[in-house]
This record gives structure tokens, C-alpha cells and sequence, in this order.
């Protein structure tokens, strides 16, 4: 069992892409892998046109069975989506005794469905990263080509650290992940270069970057998967290249959940 959370404090870069993109590198391959979208904007289920009943706020708060909130995007790849409600969600858990291992409780009794959970978070601190996080305990940061991305990722790995010391639990980021790279464009070259020293300093590996591509956007709004959308699209040769370097280090005896 792999659990994946993917965050960056900063919006735009690119986390929703990421987890459907790699749900579906996984499930291509033959893995069992569910999507649990904790974001009130409900990105997951609009950009792959799913249209769910329940959402994560029923299975939450109302403890609504699982199978009956959880919709099919496709072969191996099932979705737990988010919509306004989940707000809602948590406001309720705040009033919660040891709150943040709320996920821990709920999703440990269904995770045995599947060989890998991907979480997707809001781009800010709340108490529902903090439950994905206290579960998942492995993250997984995409960085754009911009400094408030980089920013925001120096907070992701700082909020990692702290909440660790807290609840005296390791929470690892597995690694560092550019998006959206322009070679073309200086400011480039300014990020990526803070991007290496970033991943030295706190010795968590870098991934091979995702070129900038048009056919992401044009495939967000076909409600499609990448691979399905434009099998050639360079961002998809680009994921491809850097998930397999993300399996090698998650098949690292260092990077399974303890």
C-alpha cells in the first residue's frame, strides 16, 4: 500500500494534473489506485467529468457507505470527489478529539481495496491537509515555474516537519516535482536553479520537469485523461519519464508507510 499526498501551498501548479495523471500511469499498470479529492473547489470531479452522488463530506460526516461514494473514472482508478460541502467538513471536525487522525480511522477500514491512495489538497493550510497528511505521511510537491510556487513548496516541506514534531510521527516529502517549464523564459532557469539547491539543502530528490503544454488545458476541458486525450502530448512523455522515477524512489524500502 502506497499513500501519496499532493500539495503545494500555492494554487496553479498543476496538483490536480498530477494526481490523475499518475492514478492513471498506475492503473495502466495494473494497480488498484483511489483518488481522494479533500479540495472544496471539486477540480478532480470536474476535470474528469465525473458525476458523483455522494462525496467526501457523506462518507465523513454522515458515514455513508464507502462504495457508494466513491465513482469510477476508470478501469483501476475509482474517486472520492469534494464539492462545497466539505467546508461543512471541517468545520465539524474542528469540535473532533484527536482530529487529525480522522483519515487514519475512516480510510484504513477501505484502503484494502486498492494498491495506491492519492490525495488531492487545497492550496492552503487546513485541517483536512492536516488529516491527509497525518494518514498518507508521504507528499509528493509539484512546483511551477514561478517564485510564489517555490514558496509555497519551502512551506509544504516546513508545515511536513512541524506537524511530524507534533504528533511525533515522520511525515517525508518523497520529492520535488517541476511543472509547467518554459526553458524559453529566464525566470526558468532562476527557479530551477533555487529548485536544486532546495533539493540538496533538504536532500529530497528532484524530478525530471513537465514541459508547458497547451493539450493539458485542452484536455481538462475534454473532461479527459492525458493518455487518452493526446497519447503523443509531450507533457505525457514528460510524466511518464518522471512517475517512473517517482515509483523507483516509492519502492525504496525508505518510502513505504511505517
Amino acid at each position: 500500500m502506497t499513500r501519496l499526498v499532493i500539495l503545494n501551498q500555492r494554487g496553479g501548479v498543476a496538483k490536480t494534473t498530477t494526481v490523475h495523471t499518475l492514478a492513471r500511469f498506475l492503473a495502466d499498470r495494473g494497480k488498484r489506485v483511489l483518488i481522494i479529492d479533500t479540495d472544496p473547489q471539486g477540480s478532480m470531479g470536474t476535470v474528469l467529468g465525473l458525476k458523483p452522488t455522494k462525496y467526501l463530506h457523506d462518507f465523513v460526516i454522515y458515514n455513508h457507505l464507502f462504495k457508494d461514494c466513491a465513482v469510477r473514472a476508470c478501469p483501476g482508478v475509482d474517486v472520492l470527489c469534494s464539492n462545497r460541502e466539505t467546508v461543512k467538513t471541517e468545520g465539524y471536525l474542528m469540535g473532533q478529539v484527536a482530529r487529525e487522525f480522522v483519515f487514519t480511522n475512516l480510510f484504513s477500514q477501505v484502503e484494502s481495496e486498492y494498491d495506491t491512495v492519492l490525495i488531492d489538497v487545497a492550496p492552503s493550510i487546513n485541517l483536512l491537509q492536516t488529516c491527509a497528511m497525518t494518514y498518507a505521511r508521504y507528499l509528493l510537491i509539484p512546483v511551477s515555474m514561478d517564485p510564489l510556487s517555490l514558496q509555497g513548496a519551502a512551506a509544504s516541506i516546513e508545515t511536513a516537519r512541524t506537524l511530524g514534531s507534533l504528533i511525533r510521527m515522520a511525515i517525508s516529502p518523497v520529492a520535488i516535482l517541476p511543472v509547467m517549464v518554459d526553458r524559453r523564459l529566464q525566470i526558468t532557469e532562476v527557479v530551477s536553479a533555487s529548485l536544486e539547491e532546495l533539493s540538496a539543502r533538504t536532500n529530497i530528490p528532484l524530478l525530471p520537469g513537465i514541459r508547458t503544454d497547451t493539450t493539458v488545458t485542452k484536455c481538462s476541458r475534454a473532461k479527459r485523461f492525458l493518455v487518452d486525450f493526446d497519447p503523443r502530448a509531450k507533457a505525457l512523455e514528460d510524466y511518464q519519464s518522471a512517475l517512473g522515477k517517482l515509483m523507483e524512489l516509492l519502492g525504496d524500502g525508505n518510502c513505504h508507510p511505517r
